[in-house]
């Protein structure tokens, strides 16, 4: 049970407006649709490219509580950053025909934003909580009874003046979404019914998101040039996007056209020093730093001390990608180059 300090009225639970917002999922994605231009965000479930997997159980999940006349069990997202998190709690909401209350965890601060924020919703509603992995202790134990039995349990005040308040809330669904799936507490991640991870894309399902978008911002790829940035995404729809933006930049600028060839590519992604396996320079760092080591394995702390960068951005960003194409091994002991790694470094010229 939660205590809330006692100079807190009962109607003080608001929250701050430029951190938490209400947002109709319907309202949001019909401006997705008229302004093309600043997104390639799907308008519903079925537009979604990939994860078939997880699209198939959501849509079952989604039909059987529209049937039922239920909300959603609670969903927790997980995976790799840039792959449709955000998005698909979005599209669930839509789909729901409901609207949608989205927070990141690190903007509820204290209890009283948390209850703030469930005490706005209403019946049906989703909310939706980034990095739900970095909530602090007291926050997360108020969900504990808001997702299990639709109330909260306040202790209001301290010491002789203290009293215990329960609040009835109305049925919702909580959509978690995080990137770190073991930092999430067993009894908070034990109570959500749905949970889905999101995996790296396919280069088709990349090319078909390149595809779509180049056309939304009038670029005409051939099909070498699309399959080309679809294999150095990345396996990640954003990072395909921000390439393709960056080509497009340089092809308007630099080449006068709208016309993108493979080559083209090559040459636009060469300036931001990214080469045919979707490396960039902190990448080729990582490995050459490895590389110096004799494969003699090296704790994370020492990469990023070495390499004058935080150990976060190594481990979940840079890793993931050259664990993925096999260049690089985690161990007990420490990070190690695979031969593969290895044949790529040696063969880059220290002056990329």
């Amino acid at each position: 049970m939660a205590i809330i300090s006692s100079n807190v009225g009962d109607n003080d639970f608001s929250l701050r407006k430029k951190e938490l917002r209400l947002v109709d999922s319907k309202i949001i994605l019909e401006e997705k649709i008229n302004n093309n231009l600043n997104s390639a965000r799907p308008v519903t479930l079925k537009e979604f490219i990939g994860q078939e997997q997880l699209k198939t159980s959501l849509r079952i999940a989604i039909d059987a509580s529209i049937y039922r006349k239920e909300p959603l069990e609670h969903t927790l997202l997980y995976g790799q950053p840039g792959l449709g998190k955000t998005t698909l709690a979005f599209l669930i909401a839509h789909e729901m025909n409901t609207k949608c209350r989205i927070a990141t965890a690190p903007s509820i601060e204290r209890p009283r934003d948390i209850v703030g924020l469930l005490l706005g919703l209403k019946e049906g509603e989703v909310l939706f909580i980034d990095e739900i992995h970095r909530l602090n202790r007291l926050t997360e134990e108020l969900l504990y009874s808001a997702m299990e039995d639709f109330r909260l349990d306040l202790t209001m005040g301290a010491n002789r003046g203290a009293r215990c308040r329960t609040i009835n809330l109305p049925r919702f669904t909580l959509i978690g979404a995080t990137t770190k799936l073991a930092s999430i507490s067993a009894p908070l991640r034990d109570r959500f019914g749905i949970s889905q991870k999101i995996e790296f894309y396919k280069y088709d399902e990349l090319k078909k998101i390149i595809v779509n978008f180049s056309r939304l911002i009038k670029l005409n790829l051939d099909d070498e040039a699309s399959y080309h940035l679809a294999k150095i995404s990345r396996g990640t729809p954003r990072v395909a996007l921000r390439l393709l933006r960056r080509v497009r930049d340089y092809a308007q600028v630099v080449k006068k056209t709208n016309f993108i060839s493979k080559y083209l590519v090559k040459e636009a992604l060469d300036s931001h020093q990214i080469d045919e396996k979707g490396l960039d320079s902190l990448d080729r760092q990582y490995l050459s730093f490895l590389n110096q080591n004799s494969n003699i394995p090296t704790g994370l702390d020492s990469l990023a001390a070495g390499l004058g960068d935080e150990s976060s951005m190594l481990e979940f960003v840079v890793e993931p990608y050259l664990m993925q194409i096999g260049f690089l091994l985690r161990t007990p002991r420490g990070r190690l180059l695979t031969a593969l790694g290895k044949k790529y470094i040696d063969s880059k010229n220290d002056n990329f």
